[in-house]
């Protein structure tokens, strides 16, 4: 294949995107395919010999969408959303085409450079303070470890790095139960450990309690254990609860603690001036980060880290070998340093297109109308016989149950198999419920009214 072959390619695939999402309305929105059945479908061996792209492109077809789980479904409501729009599915093909390495200033100014403004561009958009600057990370995994591994260095004074961890003080962090599972998984990478990740009491509206935070950390000191930060959630995966920010991080700057705020899903809400009360105080947290490939339309991979001050994160995690250097410029940002790995991609470009394609106001009236219909969603569910909501709509995401979880766990089943709509569940205070998560792109009120319906049909009751 070479590119003359590619410009014919790339137009055909075109097509094929055009229609298929023009068609996935039709489709089951979750693959039905048994564990196995692709890969039976494929060779043992790569191929000796080139073969024609008419038959790679004609295998992709009959093989692979009927084996997808489709996340740009107009009916999916199960993970927070995975959401591309048309132009950040464009930036990505130019991406791909230049496929840079953005690892310095010098590999790549304009990727450095976009990415810089791009992070203006959000901060004012999230109502955040002039002070924060931040970079873009594949995920939000990747961001908290970031944070984690900063928080770390900071509270051994820099010296977990050169010297090893070995015979440090045991170092403690802190967070609520809400908080997404990757905090628990930086913990161990970190070398902090499990055990160290102190999960802090919470209030009825399963926000952190600040006087139990301030008491863990009097008590650990007390024990000679060496706090090491505080991990809040703006928008928990689980139901969606957020930490009460302003009064959390006062103790955590008290003690000295560095603080990262977990937004992934709801920080895109709060491009919306009337949502960011679930967040007031958050202009005083070192670290945010939010993913605009979620809920703005910007596809995976593109999470955001804010920093108030990018130089502890730098210090952690910057290396800079010969081979690494930029000769004969000033100071220019080379984003590797901020972040895990060296390798980076061309993120910054989708979000430039989505951004300009969409306008910041396109993009609120979605979010209000996702806000807008989940609340609709859950009150005509909260109108069916034997249905229960346990957790009310926190902006798009709300849990309902039957009353008893062997029942509730069985209606999932049934919900998934039948494909018209998906659903996920969680556990909320030992009790099996269900997720309902309004954010997909392309949904409409329409779509997300079909939830109560296909929920009565299958239940086996008629709607009020």
């Amino acid at each position: 294949m070479n590119h003359d072959d590619l410009a014919d390619w790339s137009k055909r695939a075109a097509d094929w995107a055009r229609d298929y999402h023009a068609g996935l309305r039709d489709r089951p929105v979750r693959a039905a395919t048994p564990p196995g059945a692709t890969a039976a479908r494929l060779p043992a061996h790569a191929p000796e010999r080139p073969e024609p792209m008419e038959a790679i492109f004609a295998d992709f077809q009959a093989i692979v969408p009927d084996a997808m789980t489709h996340w740009q479904h107009p009916r999916f409501f199960a993970y927070f959303p995975a959401n591309a729009a048309p132009a950040s599915m464009l930036a990505e093909q130019l991406a791909n085409a230049m496929a840079a390495q953005c690892m310095l200033w010098q590999t790549a100014p304009a990727a450095t450079e976009i990415e810089e403004v791009m992070i203006g561009w959000l901060r004012q958009a999230l109502g955040l303070a002039d002070h924060f600057t931040g970079t873009i990370h594949d995920s939000a995994t990747t961001a908290t470890l970031s944070a984690v591994l900063t928080m770390r260095e900071r509270a051994l004074g820099w010296a977990g790095n050169t010297g090893g961890l070995s015979g440090q003080p045991r170092l403690r962090l802190y967070a609520s139960a809400q908080t997404h599972s990757s905090v628990d998984k930086a913990a161990r990478i970190a070398g902090i450990g499990q055990d160290n990740l102190v999960k802090i009491a919470t209030d009825d509206a399963f926000a952190m309690d600040p006087a139990a935070l301030d008491r863990a950390i009097a008590a650990d000191l007390a024990a000679g254990y060496r706090p090491a930060g505080v991990i809040l959630c703006v928008g928990g995966t689980g139901i969606g609860a957020s930490d009460r920010i302003a009064e959390t991080l006062e103790v955590a700057k008290r003690h000295g603690l560095y603080t990262h705020v977990d937004a992934a899903w709801a920080g895109s809400a709060m491009i919306c001036p009337e949502f960011r009360g679930i967040w007031d105080g958050i202009d005083d947290a070192d670290s945010i980060v939010f993913n605009p490939h979620k809920w703005l339309g910007v596809q995976f991979d593109c999470s955001v880290q804010f920093l108030a001050d990018p130089a502890p994160q730098v210090r952690t995690l910057g290396l800079r070998p010969d081979y690494l250097e930029t000769l004969g410029q000033g100071q220019v940002t080379d984003f590797n340093e901020w972040t895990v790995p060296l390798g980076r991609r061309f993120r910054a470009l989708k979000l430039w297109f989505t951004l300009r394609a969409e306008g910041l106001e396109g993009v609120r009236s979605r979010i209000r109308n996702h806000v807008a219909w989940a609340q609709e969603a859950c009150d005509a569910i909260a109108a069916l016989p034997g249905f229960q909501i346990v957790t009310a709509p926190r902006l798009s995401l709300f849990t309902f149950a039957l009353t008893d979880d062997a029942e509730t766990e069985a209606l999932l089943r049934r919900i998934n198999d039948d494909g018209r709509i998906y659903l996920t569940q969680t556990r909320h205070q030992g009790r099996f419920v269900i997720r309902v998560q309004v954010g997909q792109f392309d949904c409409t009120r329409e779509d997300v009214m079909s939830i109560p319906a296909v929920l009565a049909e299958l239940a086996g009751i008629t709607p009020p």
